[in-house]
């Protein structure tokens, strides 16, 4: 791989694509995600297993789709121990993180006897997609459904792809009942999107849709809202970090190394007040060679799409970062928390050189559905708020609407719906 050239920050030009943001998986993908979306609704599970031998298993049969649960400990014996026992430390510490996002119902009087409230409550059902086939993610059922089960919705739903075998990934069928999802369908792609926004006569829709995917995934995240909530777009993976001299090169590096192996798309950048510091993490970078599937895509990602930046101030790290919006922020340097309470835009900061971004990928606690392609600027991470609503509630007493009553008269009136008007008017006698 071809050694990366460190840019400077006052060079606006060459950041352009380090700062580019937004949704555009292009024509041809919206396109065939359109026509699986329109298959599922016309063909219902025969189009969801006509998909599975295309994509999946060529033998798949339509009894395959719904996936029957095990008892804990039959499941727990499909899963190598240290894989089984990091699965439940993430459930208990992802738990006790949302567990600790509960916010109060609000109630209260005014003095002319008015009452006001807002209720929270659980949504009904919620449906998890979970990547499956040759990049199984069991820690993605961890960050989706035990939030969902936390804010007490009642249908928790996981689709996840099927493997050559026809059958899940043992892990994540695990994950499911270690986690407590109701149903586990054996079903992938935008296809299985279609199908738990729509229903079929296997899976039944669900109200809102959440968790990671590929980009046909996330187009048809796109193309089912409205029917359905959706949590967000997430696209490819990304890190920055911001670092001072007192940094560890091989550390920043090593972050750099760990989202690159993620996705051909992925982005990587590191911005330093540390020339010194840069160019030491360039050498390291360029002495990496890692082999198999995974090396070619990072060799992909750290000649397409990663930045080494020098800034003058930290000052100037910061507006790099709010500029970028990163779905992960690492923060090596002296005063990490310092720095971090000052960020506004990004998806998840990970503190200090001892806190690496995959303690988030899995045990940390926090959620890993993160928002990325600078939707941090308007987006939060997969929360317990996603997975419940809220209910105003206004009880109006005499005396208020006998003072209000002629304010909303004279405004529905101005606003041509008479109807209105009256309705507020019939309420002054």
């Amino acid at each position: 791989m071809s050694r990366i050239p460190v840019l400077t920050a006052g060079d606006r030009a060459s950041l352009d694509a380090f700062a580019a943001s937004g949704w555009n998986p292009g024509e041809e993908v919206a396109a065939a995600v359109a026509r699986i979306i329109a298959d599922v609704r016309r063909c219902g599970d025969e189009a969801l297993v006509e998909y599975a031998r295309r994509f999946d298993d060529p033998k798949f049969e339509r009894g395959r789709l719904r996936v029957p649960l095990p008892s804990l400990r039959e499941a727990r014996s499909l899963v190598p121990p240290a894989v089984a026992a990091g699965l439940e430390l993430a459930r208990d510490r992802v738990g006790s993180f949302h567990e600790r996002q509960r916010s109060a119902d609000v109630e209260y009087d005014e003095r002319d006897g008015t009452r006001y409230a807002v209720m929270t409550r659980p949504l009904t059902s919620v449906g998890a997609y979970v990547p499956g086939g040759t990049a199984s993610l069991p820690s993605s059922v961890v960050m989706t459904v035990v939030p969902a089960k936390v804010a007490g919705v009642s249908r928790v739903v996981v689709a996840t792809p099927p493997a050559r075998n026809g059958n899940i990934n043992p892990a994540i069928l695990f994950a499911c009942v270690l986690c407590g999802a109701d149903e586990v369908y054996a079903a992938g792609g935008a296809q299985a999107i279609a199908a738990m926004a729509y229903g079929t006569p296997t899976i039944a829709a669900v109200d809102k849709i959440v968790g990671p995917g590929n980009v046909w995934v996330t187009e048809a995240k796109r193309q089912v809202f409205g029917k359905v909530g959706i949590d967000g777009l997430a696209g490819p993976s990304e890190v920055l970090i911001v670092a001072d001299d007192q940094a560890r090169a091989d550390f920043v590096a090593g972050e750099m190394l760990a989202q690159a192996e993620h996705d051909p798309h992925s982005r990587v950048a590191v911005v330093s007040t540390s020339r010194a510091l840069l160019g030491a993490i360039a050498e390291l970078l360029e002495a990496a060679r890692v082999s198999g599937e995974r090396g070619e895509i990072v060799r992909h990602v750290l000649d397409n799409a990663a930045w080494l930046i020098h800034a003058d101030s930290e000052d100037q790290m910061l507006e790099l970062a709010e500029r970028f919006a990163p779905e992960h922020l690492s923060v090596q340097t002296r005063e990490p928390m310092a720095f971090a309470r000052r960020v506004r835009h990004a998806g998840a900061v990970f503190a200090g050189p001892w806190t690496p971004v995959a303690a988030g990928d899995y045990i940390a606690g926090t959620n890993h559905v993160l928002p990325t392609a600078g939707a941090a600027r308007f987006a939060s991470g997969l929360r317990l708020a996603d997975f419940m609503r809220t209910i105003s509630v206004v009880e109006y007493s005499r005396e208020r609407i006998a003072a209000d009553a002629d304010v909303l008269e004279s405004l529905a009136t101005f606003e041509g719906l008479p109807a209105h008007a009256r309705s507020a008017a019939m309420r002054k006698r």
